[in-house]
């Protein structure tokens, strides 16, 4: 059961309560998720996600971050959940990590940041500076799904371990496949280094440099 089925029983639960039952027998539920009741266009599934409250997380955000750039754009940027820098400022390319981002995309493959697509698998922060649970992420990723078949990109990057991690359920190690261009159903998957990694630990970025000109390669 999803997370939007669980909201629509508690929701029913409490009108009862208020009613003045007591107990009542277990509901089986005939709810559409939300996979299947989700827009079918751009606008209205950003309008959707910036009214959501499917999870917790819905109670501490500044706002919800759909996505950013092309929506006829042949390569997305897919990072795991909204930093406490992009909530802060309702910024794609906020902070030192935004900063470096935007110089992969501008300076290395010399695309504008206006030609791709930029958006979170979890479109809201996290409590603090814990990950995102499972059950905020399988609440979100309905939404990344329908942007990913309206937009239909060719490439499909992800920045970091845990975007690509949750993009492929853990198939396969980080590490071992970071910089290959994977199929991943009618687009092709690329695991990079993501730019707060780098920051940290300045003597990959050379291995992210030939990543970068791997994904720029097939671009042509």
């Amino acid at each position: 059961m999803d997370s939007y089925q669980n909201l629509a029983l508690l929701e029913n639960l409490y009108r009862l309560k208020s009613l003045g039952y007591k107990y009542v027998d277990p509901i089986n539920p005939n709810i559409p998720s939300v996979a299947t009741t989700l827009p079918s266009s751009l606008t209205q599934l950003n309008a959707t996600i910036a009214q959501c409250h499917l999870c917790d997380l819905s109670k501490s955000r500044r706002q919800s971050m759909s996505g950013y750039g092309s929506h006829s754009a042949s390569i997305m940027f897919v990072d795991a959940f909204v930093s406490a820098a992009e909530d802060e400022g309702n910024n794609y390319y906020a902070g030192r990590s935004g900063t470096m981002l935007r110089d992969m995309i501008e300076k290395v493959l010399e695309l504008s940041i206006d030609d791709v697509f930029i958006t979170h698998v979890v479109k809201c922060k996290p409590f603090g500076f814990q990950a995102p649970s499972a059950s905020e992420c399988n609440s979100c990723y309905p939404y990344l799904s329908r942007q990913l078949e309206m937009i239909t990109p060719s490439i499909i990057v992800a920045l970091g371990n845990d975007a690509y991690r949750i993009l492929t359920n853990g198939a396969e190690d980080f590490d071992h496949l970071r910089g290959q261009m994977i199929p991943y159903g009618n687009s092709l998957l690329i695991p990079v280094y993501h730019p707060t990694f780098l920051l940290r630990n300045p003597s990959y970025k050379k291995d992210a440099l030939r990543d970068l000109q791997i994904l720029k390669g097939a671009l042509k």
